[in-house]
């Protein structure tokens, strides 16, 4: 079978990403603001009620996707006939080629944990960890991790418009910024670019991918399914998000700011590049 017709129907569904309110301020004065928008939406598969994301809605075809993809629900893409999004009842349909086998059993365990915006994901969080490989000649230069820092910093974005979201890019290993998504929760931003991956049929091997908030373990271990040697975070991470980046050999920079970073695991992977630092030009001596 030809791999277009393999792709599932999407609905292209759309909406508003940020929402005008009046406020006042310190001295009295009105004005209005913009804020992200946050709406809620219900998934369905196969006309069973999964889950209810909270998300703002830039992307619900691909985030339904990357969250199917990473709760371990659908192995392939292939598996998927639709993805129909209708925010006029805030839903999202999902048909299935053949249905997901055991799926009362897979989703009746949850694991609560420290994410914003969506905070639970199904089965053992640590089932898998020693099943993923990821490539192990995979490397990153130190003067690319200062273009992808870069390129954030100058990257348009709801959050320098209304602030209050969170965003998370994919790169090449060469810095080529390749999708960006944000949302109410970094978690949703995160699955996003799973399921878009998964449309485009993008492999991780080569990428490495960058998030604004921290690099907790259900993070960590969501680049690792996807196949990514590389995470940077300008906030930092967590013990157990540490510890699945060890496990997997997976490289890890948190406080990524400027020409700063602080390289937690994977140091093997990184090829440090002194000359891409500025000369360091020492304060002058008190008289």
């Amino acid at each position: 079978m030809p791999f277009s017709l393999l792709r599932p129907q999407l609905s292209q569904a759309s909406a508003n990403l940020t929402h005008d309110v009046e406020v006042v301020d310190e001295r009295g004065r009105r004005s209005l603001i913009a804020i992200p928008a946050e709406r809620p939406l219900t998934l369905y598969v196969d006309k069973r009620e999964l889950v209810t994301l909270m998300t703002l809605g830039g992307a619900p075809e691909a985030l339904t996707l990357g969250y199917l993809r990473n709760q371990r629900l659908v192995k392939s893409i292939e598996e998927i006939e639709s993805v129909q999004v209708d925010w006029a009842v805030d839903a999202v349909a999902v048909v299935t080629r053949n249905g997901i086998a055991d799926v009362e059993q897979r989703t009746s365990k949850k694991v609560v944990t420290t994410g914003c915006g969506q905070g639970s994901v199904f089965g053992g969080l640590m089932d898998e960890i020693d099943q993923i490989a990821l490539p192990p000649d995979a490397r990153l230069r130190q003067s690319v991790v200062y273009k992808i820092v870069d390129q954030i910093r100058t990257q348009k974005s709801i959050y320098k418009q209304a602030g209050s979201v969170h965003g998370c890019a994919l790169f090449s290993n060469q810095g080529e910024l390749l999708y960006f998504f944000e949302d109410v929760g970094r978690h949703n931003a995160v699955d996003a670019i799973a399921g878009r991956m998964w449309l485009d049929d993008v492999a991780g091997g080569d990428k490495v991918f960058y998030s604004t908030g921290r690099l907790t373990s259900e993070m960590v271990m969501k680049g690792a399914q996807m196949g990514i040697p590389f995470l940077l975070s300008r906030s930092g991470t967590t013990q157990m998000g540490h510890m699945v980046a060890e496990r997997v050999g997976m490289s890890l920079l948190s406080r990524c700011s400027g020409k700063h970073f602080l390289l937690l695991a994977g140091q093997h992977r990184l090829v440090f590049e002194p000359e891409s630092l500025e000369p360091f030009e020492p304060s002058a001596r008190p008289a």
